[in-house]
């Protein structure tokens, strides 16, 4: 998601375990391994990727992945995406769009008819882009709940509110509560719920097999990392928070090596078809944010550079691409502090200034 839910600290733990280091992926760089420095030891740590030209050029876990048992990252290992999932959310639409199942510019209501009225001029291009003004789910919470709400949970709160930020498509504000309608609008359009289409329509066809919109006893994920924060100079288990259930706008697990088969289907036809592609990657609105001045469907824009970031309770997480360079870099990591952007620019940069 993208920003911190509200602090609910889930099989909360203190950590005091040693571990051993990560086996590294590829040989060790030193240019890329002090900037990773703070995440490896004894710590809850990071997986980075590098892909050029399809291939991996630097691939490798820094720390742990779960700091109770002294479990290591590796690239294998399963991270919460947290809004990097907004990608696969978006692209289950388009797919729908594709099998003519519905319109990205179906009004919403088509879908969701129980929305107030409100609701009555979104569409689902609206919500791809951030443009609904949906009222942020998050602020309509009961504070003093401790359960975990789901996509369901997300709708019933916005059937209470008729009121929006602004008018549809007048204006741009990030949206976690449209992603959640949106995972709802894909469990209705094709008949089966929103984690069981991603797993038949993207995650197996692409061969990420251990990738899943995580559910509860439902599914196990495997080889997964748990998530952390830095309190009172202690390392401490926040796992989950009570919006941590919620799948369309950040609940998919992936790792690594199965991100790597994400980006390959990007670059060719073997998921979506180009004009579907070409439509998640153009500018469906401008943003006031900071390295976003476009926004697409499920993709920030920023000249050359397509890119994500994904912020829950003990995750963050940050996909750069540069397709015209055939470059990507992807940072996962399982604790609550830094934001690894930065990192991830320096990284690519490293590969961008040897071809200017």
């Amino acid at each position: 998601m993208s920003r911190l839910a509200p602090l609910c600290l889930f099989a909360f733990s203190t950590v005091a375990a040693a571990a051993a280091p990560a086996t590294p992926a590829t040989p060790p760089d030193t240019g890329i391994d002090g900037l990773m420095q703070r995440y490896d030891g004894r710590v809850p740590g990071a997986a980075v990727l590098v892909l050029k030209d399809g291939q991996p050029v630097f691939r490798r876990g820094y720390g742990l992945a779960v700091v109770e048992d002294g479990t290591p990252v590796s690239p294998a290992t399963n991270f919460r995406l947290a809004s990097v999932s907004k990608q696969f959310t978006a692209a289950a639409i388009l797919l729908l769009a594709e099998d003519g199942r519905l319109s990205i510019d179906d009004p919403l209501k088509k879908w969701l008819p129980s929305l107030p009225a409100v609701a009555d001029a979104m569409t689902l291009r609206n919500l791809l882009s951030h443009t609904s003004g949906l009222l942020d789910y998050e602020d309509l919470m009961d504070p003093a709940d401790t359960r975990q709400v789901h996509d369901i949970d997300v709708l019933h709160l916005l059937e209470k509110e008729n009121r929006t930020y602004f008018a549809p498509g007048s204006d741009y504000r990030y949206s976690n509560s449209g992603y959640a309608l949106l995972a709802l609008v894909v469990g209705k359009a094709s008949g089966s719920g929103f984690a069981s289409f991603l797993r038949q329509r993207i995650f197996l066809p692409l061969g990420m097999q251990a990738t899943y919109a995580h559910q509860d006893g439902v599914d196990e994920v495997p080889t997964r990392a748990y998530g952390y924060s830095e309190i009172d100079g202690r390392w401490q288990r926040t796992d989950q928070s009570t919006t941590s259930a919620v799948l369309g706008d950040g609940g998919i697990y992936s790792s690594l090596d199965d991100l790597a088969k994400w980006d390959a289907a990007l670059y060719d036809e073997r998921l979506l078809r180009r004009d579907s592609l070409r439509l998640a990657f153009s500018p469906a609105t401008k943003t006031p944010e900071a390295d976003v001045p476009f926004y697409g469907f499920g993709w920030r824009i920023n000249g050359d550079m397509l890119w994500h970031s994904g912020e829950s309770i003990g995750f963050r997480n940050v996909i750069l691409r540069y397709p015209k360079q055939k470059l990507t870099v992807i940072v996962l990591t399982n604790r609550n502090d830094p934001e690894p952007y930065p990192l991830a620019r320096k990284i690519a940069g490293r590969w961008l200034e040897t071809e200017r």
